[in-house]
C-alpha cells in the first residue's frame, strides 16, 4: 500500500481498541503523527504513539484554537455518541468530514446533530483489525466529494480490506454479518472444543485443536483462490468421518437456518438501534 498523506489534521475521537488499531495503521501507512490529535477522557496504552509525536488530549477542550481537521473520526461508543457530537459541531463544515464507525447511527442522525451542511461518511469495520485483517464497508455517498470517499477508504484500508456499499440501510447486515461475525467465529471455536471434550478429548487439548483448526483453516481461506464450497469439499472423502459430521451440521435443522437466524436478529437489532 502506497503511504497515506492527508490534506490537514486528523482527529481521532475515541481511542480504546478499535481507534487504537485504526491510529497505528495510519502510523503504519506513514502518516504524519503531527498531523494526528486524539481525544479520549482516559487514553491507555497510547505511549507509543505519543512519543512519536501524536497528540494525546483528555478533553476537547485542549484542541489547538482554530483547528479545522480534514477528517474527524468518530470512535466512540453510539450510547456516547450525543454527549461527544457536541463538543465537534462547530467544526462542520466544508473543509471537514466526519467519518463514523459507530454501529446503528445514521447520516440523518448526524445531520441532525451537526447540521445538513455537514459532511458524513458511514462505515461498519470489525475487530480483526486490531491485527491488521478487519474488514470494513463504507457508504458511498453521492454527496460526499470522490476525493474525500477515497482518503476515507485509505484511512479504513490500513488495518484490512475494504469494501463500498450504495444504500445505507445495507449497513445493517454489514454490521450482522461482519461487524458481529468476529464473536460468532469465536463461538464456533468453543463450540467445537466443548463438543471434542464431551467426546473424550481432554479439555485443554479439545481448545488447543479448536482454536489452531479455526484460525489455520481462515488463513487457507485468506490465502486460497477456492471457494468456501470447493475448500470445504476438498476435506471431505467419500464415506468419510468428515462427511458424517457435515451431513449433520447441512441438515435441515443445522447450521445454515440457525445462522440465518442470528443474523435476521442482528440486522433487526441494528434497525432499532437507527430508529
Amino acid at each position: 500500500m502506497a503511504k497515506l498523506t492527508l490534506p490537514g489534521a486528523l482527529l481521532l475521537v475515541g481511542c480504546g481498541k478499535m481507534g487504537g488499531a485504526l491510529l497505528r495503521g495510519w502510523l503504519r501507512q506513514g502518516v504524519d503523527p503531527k498531523q494526528v490529535y486524539v481525544v479520549d477522557p482516559a487514553p491507555k496504552d497510547l505511549d507509543d504513539v505519543q512519543s512519536a509525536g501524536v497528540h494525546i488530549l483528555t478533553s476537547p477542550d485542549q484542541l489547538p484554537g482554530g483547528l479545522e481537521p480534514a477528517i474527524i473520526l468518530l470512535a466512540v461508543k453510539p450510547q456516547f455518541m450525543d454527549e461527544a457530537l457536541g463538543h465537534y459541531k462547530k467544526m462542520a463544515g466544508p473543509k471537514t468530514t466526519f467519518l463514523s464507525i459507530a454501529a446503528g447511527k445514521t447520516v440523518a442522525y448526524f445531520k441532525k446533530m451537526l447540521g445538513e451542511d455537514a459532511l458524513i461518511v458511514r462505515s461498519m469495520p470489525n475487530t480483526p483489525a486490531a491485527v491488521s485483517r478487519g474488514m470494513t464497508v463504507i457508504c458511498r455517498d453521492p454527496k460526499v466529494p470522490a476525493d474525500i470517499l477515497d482518503l476515507c477508504g485509505q484511512l479504513l484500508a490500513a488495518v484490512g480490506e475494504v469494501a463500498w456499499v450504495d444504500d445505507e440501510q445495507l449497513l445493517n447486515q454489514v454490521t450482522a454479518v461482519s461487524g458481529g461475525g468476529p464473536a460468532y467465529v469465536f463461538l464456533l471455536i468453543e463450540a467445537l472444543a466443548e463438543a471434542g471434550r464431551v467426546s473424550g478429548l481432554p479439555a485443554d487439548l479439545a481448545m488447543q485443536l479448536a482454536r489452531a483448526t479455526v484460525c489455520g483453516s481462515g488463513e487457507l481461506a485468506h490465502q486460497s483462490a477456492e471457494s468456501a464450497t470447493a475448500l470445504r469439499q476438498a476435506v471431505m472423502s467419500p464415506k468419510g468421518t468428515t462427511l458424517e459430521a457435515v451431513n449433520v451440521l447441512m441438515a435441515e435443522d443445522g447450521i445454515q437456518p440457525l445462522m440465518n437466524r442470528a443474523i435476521a436478529a442482528a440486522t433487526k437489532r441494528s434497525r432499532e438501534l437507527a430508529n
